[in-house]
């Protein structure tokens, strides 16, 4: 009886997996490629997935790897006004900042796991879209590093302005059921920077975020990106940044200097688990108050800037 227990319990688990792989196969917009069965589809189900010399796991997955090469390729004209020249052979007050702002958090990634990172402030306008886009930039030009950026703010978006990007199909379409992964991540000029855009305002993004897709999404695309980094809706007027933080590795919170009123920073700060929350980046710090754009001090610190954007 124990053998036939064994069986049973053994095949529903079977079952229960393949089920969940088959969730993650996506309707097809008009004209849009489709990728049947994404995860489900490479061979020996039971087999640990692959992983470059750098344990960087997906690299070299013959699947995962088809879905980032069916990806559009887009020609981006970047916003000036929301982005900066990030180029390394620059030396700008702002690229050296968030050069800075990079190598903490690489700092912090030695001592725990720290792949999915959520940008996101307390109110709107607070420059969140301004650091989750430059920041993409500036880790993208560390060699074999491969990025992918979320616009998640599937309310009033503004990433694809920023990156001169499509601004549809996305996440929302992807939420939806109505488009598969090909068909909403983006490839720009520089291989290895990927974009989600957030796609049609959403009607219902609360339970959008919450039907299990965008955790599934999160999952998969671990596993073949070096850092995700989500551009989030601010935290007090609505609850999906908590919601969304759940699917991240971390958290950093974006205020601005002499504007954003001092209990309502506090507040957001503890809308998040203590272990979520990385640090803080004060916004639009004047320069003659602080020696660079953005300070970035670590976990429960306090930092400094005067970026500008959305």
């Amino acid at each position: 009886m124990s053998r036939i227990h064994d069986a049973l319990k053994k095949a529903e688990q079977e079952k229960a997996q393949l089920d969940s792989q088959d969730s993650f196969t996506e309707t097809k917009l008009p004209g849009a490629p489709v990728l049947d069965r994404w995860a489900g589809a490479r061979p020996g189900l039971n087999q640990p997935p692959l992983a470059d010399a750098t344990g960087r796991i997906g690299k070299g997955d013959p699947v995962l790897e088809s879905v980032l090469e069916r990806c559009q390729h887009q020609d981006w004209n970047t916003d000036p006004t929301l982005t900066q020249n990030v180029d390394p052979r620059r030396h700008t007050l702002v690229s050296e900042e968030f050069r800075s702002l990079r190598s903490r958090l690489y700092l912090i990634r030695k001592v725990q796991t720290l792949h999915k990172l959520l940008i996101t402030s307390p109110l709107p306008q607070e420059g969140k879209t301004f650091v989750a886009a430059n920041l993409a930039r500036v880790i993208a030009k560390q060699p074999d590093c491969r990025i992918l950026l979320i616009d998640a703010d599937l309310r009033i978006p503004a990433m694809h302005r920023a990156l001169g990007a499509l601004a549809t199909p996305g996440l929302s379409e992807f939420l939806a059921g109505a488009a598969d992964i090909t068909a909403i991540m983006q490839r720009g000029p520089a291989d290895n920077l990927f974009f989600i855009p957030a796609g049609k305002v959403a009607a219902n993004p609360t339970e959008l975020i919450s039907n299990g897709r965008f955790e599934s999404l999160m999952k998969r695309m671990a596993q073949a990106f070096d850092w995700i980094i989500v551009d989030s809706p601010p935290v007090i007027p609505v609850s999906d940044a908590r919601m969304l933080a759940g699917f991240c590795d971390g958290v950093v919170l974006l205020v601005n200097s002499g504007t954003t009123p001092h209990d309502l920073a506090r507040k957001a700060c503890g809308e998040f688990a203590k272990n979520q929350l990385l640090g803080v980046i004060l916004n639009r710090v004047e320069a003659h108050h602080s020696y660079g754009s953005y300070y970035y001090l670590g976990k429960g610190d306090h930092t400094k800037g005067n970026g500008k954007g959305a």
